[in-house]
């Protein structure tokens, strides 16, 4: 029951974490996703920089637009972090129970946090695809999410499936970095109740902000080539020549789409958009983790006060 009940506030603290940070940086989001999707060569960039996609919405008097998909980006981020963060909570207590050891391990925790993951990405992907084409649409002519699943066969709402698996490796590794920083600054520092509940002290928001912002770079840095690899397959655009013509859509594949940006933009092209990506991915994970914090420390607060009121009013419902 304490395990269980663990995994479910790591869950909902997660999941409404994401839901805030998300809407908050959204607008930064559409600017760097239709800025990723570009691909063209140099001479043929419409967009320059992440700006100049701000200044088209601008521009266009299309400055709402910014938030096309909103809603569905929100239902994917709360559904993806709650699986996830119940997936790794569960699976982290249940393999610290089973191996009767006191800490976890850099290997066992990747693991756990891969099959976490896997679980959240295969679950979600048709929204991932949905929000994706969404933000890419021209500004004004988004879809709904419904028309974004159905225009194609239900194969293509798991466009980028094969991508999304191979990046679960991102939040493994910010999890993995986050909680061994955490572990350490928190060493020894836990909480007891008088009714032996014991409920994980809390980072503060600087620390936890700091920790999420330097954990989130580090995975960012090092799966960034898959992250625009993933945004160009699940792009709503068809593909360009050089000349800016369009061409026929056919359906992206990952080493398509591999020659598609070494062929026009070169290996630099594999990087397009990574300072952006920063800048949304860290804001948002520190965000994430600060307000997952907090809550968590709540909803803990509740759940033991729960407890002793339904221990103290049991006798008395008996006796009548």
């Amino acid at each position: 029951m304490a395990v269980d009940m663990e995994s479910l506030v790591e869950a909902t603290s997660g999941a409404v974490g994401a839901l805030v940070s998300t809407t908050v940086l959204y607008p930064l989001d559409t600017c760097k996703t239709k800025y990723q999707a570009e691909n063209r060569a140099h001479q043929h960039q419409k967009y320059r920089n992440i700006s100049d996609v701000l200044w088209e919405a601008i521009s266009k008097g299309q400055v709402l637009s910014l938030y096309q998909g909103l809603g569905t980006k929100n239902l994917q981020s709360f559904i993806s972090q709650f699986i996830y963060f119940y997936g790794y909570s569960f699976f982290k207590r249940l393999y610290l129970r089973e191996s009767r050891s006191k800490s976890i391990g850099t290997t066992a925790n990747l693991i756990i946090a891969a099959a976490a993951g896997a679980c959240t990405a295969i679950a979600t992907q048709p929204l991932d695809t949905a929000s994706s084409r969404m933000q890419t649409s021209d500004f004004g002519k988004s879809k709904g999410l419904w028309e974004s699943l159905s225009e194609g066969t239900w194969g293509d709402a798991f466009d980028g499936l094969g991508v999304s698996l191979l990046l679960i490796t991102n939040p493994s590794i910010q999890y993995t970095v986050f909680d061994q920083l955490k572990h350490r600054m928190l060493k020894g520092n836990m909480t007891k109740q008088k009714d032996d509940v014991s409920s994980p002290k809390a980072l503060s928001a600087f620390s936890a902000f700091i920790l999420g912002a330097v954990s989130k770079c580090i995975a960012t840095c090092l799966t960034y080539p898959a992250i625009r690899c993933k945004v160009m397959i699940q792009s709503a655009k068809s593909d360009e020549t050089e000349e800016g013509k369009l061409q026929p859509k056919s359906r992206k594949t990952l080493s398509g789409t591999v020659h598609s940006i070494w062929e026009k933009e070169g290996i630099l092209g594999f990087f397009k958009g990574l300072q952006a990506q920063m800048l949304k991915t860290v804001l948002t994970s520190a965000l994430l983790l600060m307000i997952k914090e907090k809550i968590a420390k709540t909803t803990w607060v509740l759940m033991i006060a729960l407890r002793r009121l339904m221990l103290i009013t049991r006798p008395k419902i008996k006796s009548s």
